[in-house]
């Protein structure tokens, strides 16, 4: 088993990352202080209840917790208010109090839906992650929490940092093939923003990866945990250093959006945003090196490098005026230098954005 800590103060957590830990569940929330005498949440969706919530459920039942459970449709729509509402209406009725505590079940959605209401109710209850999707290695750490406004992703939210993440490996072989994938974009990302040698790993190991290999998926979730927590350990809540784990967000959010969130997964949408990126830093004067060597890992791992052309460039360009990294009348992008190093650009000309959006379809 790999253990991590997110180095937060009075507020720091473990990442515990291996195979079999949903077995010891009860153990890890005992270890933590969660009370056993404050009905414990669950939060999951229509697709990993089948799999998990039960095995969840009664492993805590079994040592004493008193367990209430909520299950959500899957997918990005599940990030809405309509659901915050419903949740609370849950929670209140299953009687949690202030020392009671959510658990995120599932992939990021319910990561971000769940910790929402955990910030959120009665002003903010413990929270615990138990990601079940490669995608969720980035969005279970950090502590960002968030429901959807149909103009922009992520809109609504605050920073909630969990008590704990608890990553079975497991869980990750029941992933269809393109959920894969799509987690597999954040992995990359983490090492083109900070750790070009493992880059190079994620290329030649890429098989493995999306053929779910244990070892290789385990060793890489370390590493991708490993960068999300040594960046949010230095800048909690995106003063300056956080900014740069938005590789490829400005446009991958807005690809979402005007593709109606679900048509086109995340990870999907952050690969594309991340080659437009790759694009930026060779205007800024980065060598085409960088983009053979993004493209090829992102390719390596199944993902998309080209933008649909029936997505309206001045649609895309819209929703980036929602996201919230357009600051100050200005479109803020995280450019890499070189593979492993990137900066934050807050000017980038609108003129470039648009003819690099032209350039992805």
């Amino acid at each position: 088993m790999h253990k991590l800590m997110v180095e937060l103060g009075d507020r720091s957590y473990p990442i515990y990352i291996g195979s079999g830990l949903l077995d010891m569940v009860a153990t890890y929330f005992s270890n933590h202080g969660i009370s056993k005498k404050s009905p414990v949440m669950i939060v999951t969706d229509e697709n990993v209840a089948p799999k998990y919530l039960d095995q969840l459920a009664q492993s805590l039942r079994e040592d004493g917790f008193n367990v209430v459970t909520a299950v959500v449709a899957a997918g990005e729509q599940s990030k809405s208010l309509a659901n915050l509402e419903l949740l609370v209406k849950v929670a209140l009725e299953g009687g949690l109090d202030r020392k009671s505590a959510i658990v995120a079940l599932g992939g990021g959605v319910v990561g971000d839906l769940a910790g929402y209401v955990a910030a959120s109710y009665m002003r903010g209850v413990k929270f615990v992650q138990i990601p079940t999707t490669i995608l969720a290695h980035d969005s279970s750490v950090g502590g960002k929490v968030a429901v959807n406004h149909p103009l922009a992703k992520n809109i609504i939210g605050a920073f909630h940092q969990p008590e704990f993440v608890l990553y079975d490996l497991n869980t990750l072989q029941s992933l269809p093939d393109r959920d894969v994938k799509s987690g597999l974009a954040e992995v990359v990302k983490h090492g083109l923003i900070w750790d070009a040698e493992f880059v190079d790993w994620c290329i030649e190991h890429a098989d493995r990866l999306v053929s779910k290999d244990p070892e290789s998926l385990g060793y890489a979730l370390y590493k991708g945990c490993s960068v999300k927590a040594q960046v949010v350990s230095q800048d909690e809540k995106e003063n300056s250093l956080r900014a740069i784990l938005n590789l490829g967000h400005t446009i991958g959010h807005a690809l979402e959006a005007v593709a109606g969130y679900g048509e086109l997964m995340h990870g999907e949408a952050i690969s594309i945003g991340m080659i437009g990126s790759a694009k930026l830093g060779v205007r800024y004067g980065a060598s085409e090196e960088l983009l053979r060597v993004t493209t090829l890992a992102l390719e390596s791992c199944g993902l998309p490098t080209s933008i649909a052309s029936k997505y309206s460039t001045d649609d895309i360009l819209a929703a980036m005026m929602h996201d919230k990294k357009f600051s100050e009348g200005t479109t803020v992008f995280v450019v890499p230098n070189e593979i492993g190093t990137v900066e934050i650009k807050p000017n980038v000309p609108i003129e470039w954005v648009r003819e690099i959006i032209e350039e992805l379809k």
